[in-house]
């Protein structure tokens, strides 16, 4: 088995090698200039699609509210719900759960690295 940092330089080097060909990838579309035009014409559409959802919201008033309120409480709940079966996991009990229709769901732990000062 190989060792973390082994694995870990492999990715870095793999990021690496990702970077540089999209990088190549980008500077070829951007010699290109009906892919410019196509940008241009997205673009604008994408700042009318933005001006029908931004007219709705407006539309829905408190009802919008309410959704971006129930937003930001999923959001908490989701993270009470990674603390307590984090915390089972390490006192060695079953993290499991289910829901109205009896489904059973297992925990999916993901681990991630974020540089450090």
């Amino acid at each position: 088995m190989k060792d973390l940092q082994e694995v870990f330089n492999e990715l870095q080097e793999t990021k690496k090698e990702i970077k540089e060909i999209r990088k190549e990838y980008k500077d070829s579309l951007s010699h290109d200039s009906e892919y410019a035009e196509l940008v241009e014409k997205i673009n604008e559409i994408k700042e009318e699609k933005k001006q029908h959802e931004m007219s709705a919201q407006r539309d829905m008033g408190s009802r919008w509210e309410q959704l971006e309120d129930l937003k930001a409480e999923e959001k908490s709940i989701k993270e009470m719900i990674s603390d307590i079966s984090l915390t089972n996991l390490m006192k060695g009990e079953t993290v499991e759960v289910r829901d109205a229709y009896d489904t059973l769901y297992e925990p999916n732990y993901n681990i991630s690295f974020k540089k450090t000062k």
